[in-house]
């Protein structure tokens, strides 16, 4: 069974993903006018009034930081140390590659959801890209199928293993056994999630940004420790994406195919550009500016600060150690645990555990307010929501107690799916995405605070959902 799920998994990043996500952030790179670099400046402050403008949604921050908790977990931590292990450290190459092309993807999936955004029956807002397939493409069967994919990945598969990563990161650091781990996370998780959408904002905005700066400045300190050292690292970082360590041709070839791949897949699992899912927060928030391509700029910022500033720094743990063996078979948590007790003694293993556990615990809850906007796509049922919970819950168990080569394999071919489907509607709605951002800028060009008017182009105001856009939120 594993063999099976591992040439699915192969065939899709080895075949299909690495080139799909490639053209796609490429794609959007250059229509929308290198809108990463170009508009950088703007992006910083279109976050700096993030917090405004939360009137009958979720604030941008609080968007923000929900999509940030879902992106800075496992990923970050366990992710960046596998694609190290398994692509050597020129897969941090690829993993920077990705997230810098995907930020435009990235503006580009959010912008349309916030675009086909709907209020729900509670008063909060949802949408994301099975919205934007329904109402912009005209498509639901295709909605629904990636609503299906997104269930598994989101809210079965991905909370697995963001479990996993606890239970093993606090049996090495404080020997608890991963079943103990297990009920913890369980109960946690049940306290929040059934608590709403609002709550897991409100858990997001307030977690998220003390986890990051907590492990930023570890990793700083370990950086200017080493300070010495960081051009060698850098250099091998660029030497192995190339081949250039590499002396025959075919092991070149191979070298920068695996760097190639497991950076792309791991970067992919961190960020999320392209895959579909954080236009599920984006499409929560009440943007400010009032125009859905501000909420474009703001998650362009996620993809940031997740890839080339979190997954760095565990990067940077590990490639200043002397914990990266090949085949040793310590990869994983384990890994990032061993790198910083190398560096700063016993207590970096604790620091990993607490570290991760913030980091995987968010990712767990706000992984489910995805999952939970695309159940009520199919049908808002609340005896389908309450069974949905317990099996999120389950799949949580059992992360904890599972094997991991297993349930990482799973996650990448979830998540491959997702990214397909997600990827194809992109390109058919990317005109539209290319007009939000024209307008956009054209109303900054005159001076102007831009806000949307859907009365410009009929053709597309007619798609819109009622009551959104139509009126002033």
């Amino acid at each position: 069974m594993a063999e099976f799920f591992n040439q699915i998994s192969g065939l899709l990043w080895g075949h299909i993903l690495i080139y799909l996500l490639i053209a796609a952030g490429v794609f959007f790179t250059i229509r929308l006018g290198f809108i990463q670099f170009a508009q950088f400046p703007h992006m910083i402050k279109v976050m700096a009034n993030s917090r405004n403008g939360a009137g009958e949604g979720i604030s941008s921050f609080q968007a923000f930081c929900t999509s940030l908790a879902a992106r800075v977990g496992t990923g970050n931590m366990a992710g960046v140390a596998v694609a190290l292990y398994l692509g050597g450290a020129g897969a941090i190459f690829w993993m920077w590659l990705i997230a810098l092309i995907g930020m435009a993807t990235s503006f580009a999936e959010s912008a349309l959801a916030q675009l086909y955004k709907v209020k729900d029956e509670e008063g909060n807002y949802r949408g994301g890209p099975a919205y934007y397939m329904q109402y912009g493409l005209n498509k639901r069967w295709m909605g629904v199928l990636f609503s299906l994919c997104l269930i598994l990945a989101f809210g079965l598969v991905f909370n697995a293993v963001q479990s996993n990563s606890i239970a093993a990161a606090f049996e090495v650091a404080f020997d608890v056994p991963k079943y103990v781990m297990g009920i913890i996370l369980v109960i946690g998780s049940a306290i929040i999630i059934f608590g709403g959408l609002k709550t897991i904002a409100r858990f997001a905005e307030l977690v998220v940004p003390f986890m990051a700066l907590a492990y930023l400045l570890v990793a700083l300190y370990v950086c200017f420790s080493n300070f010495e050292q960081l051009p060698a690292v850098f250099k091998q970082i660029i030497n192995s994406a190339f081949g250039l360590e590499q002396a025959a041709g075919g092991a070149v070839g191979f070298a920068v195919m695996q760097a190639m791949i497991q950076g792309i897949k791991r970067g992919l699992f961190s960020n999320e550009a392209g895959m579909g899912s954080a236009a599920n927060a984006a499409a929560s928030a009440t943007p400010n500016p009032n125009h859905p391509a501000s909420q474009g700029y703001v998650q362009m910022l996620g993809v940031f600060v997740d890839t080339i500033v979190i997954c760095s720094a565990t990067a940077a743990l590990v490639l200043l150690s002397n914990q990266l063996v090949p085949d040793s078979g310590v990869t994983g948590i384990a890994l990032t645990q061993k790198a910083l007790v190398e560096h700063v003694g016993d207590w970096g293993a604790v620091f990993i555990a607490i570290a991760i556990f913030f980091f995987a615990f968010t990712s767990i809850v706000a992984n489910y307010s995805y999952a939970e906007t695309n159940l009520i796509f199919l049908q808002e049922n609340k005896m389908a929501m309450m069974i949905f919970r317990v099996c999120v819950l389950g799949m949580v168990m059992f992360g904890a107690v599972g094997e991991l080569g297993l349930i990482w394999t799973l996650a990448d071919i979830s998540m491959g799916l997702m990214a397909i489907v997600n990827v194809a509607a992109l390109f058919m709605l990317s005109g539209i995405v290319i007009w939000l951002a024209k307008d956009y800028r054209a109303q900054l060009k005159q001076g102007k605070t831009p806000k949307f008017d859907p009365s410009s182009r009929p053709e597309i105001a007619k798609t819109l959902p009622a009551g959104i856009w139509h009126k002033k939120q």
